[in-house]
């Protein structure tokens, strides 16, 4: 019988300064999105005169426990 040779993972080092700016990119966009569902109340009229952001994240406030009244 012959014996099968088993391949043996390596991991993938990934540098740094590959990984910094999506990361960077991400919490931005984190950041975005938390002051949307959070504390956006109509402040920015120059989105939508309105209310429609307001209203399209109304239900995503009450389920993050964010107060909106």
């Amino acid at each position: 019988m012959s014996q099968a040779s088993i391949a043996v993972p390596h991991p993938v080092r990934i540098p740094l300064r590959e990984i910094l700016p999506w990361a960077i990119f991400t919490g931005v966009l984190a950041l975005v999105v938390l002051y949307f569902v959070s504390t956006e109340s109509g402040a920015l009229e120059l989105l939508s005169s309105n209310g429609f952001v307001h209203e399209f994240l109304h239900d995503g406030r009450h389920l993050l426990a964010f107060p909106c009244h």
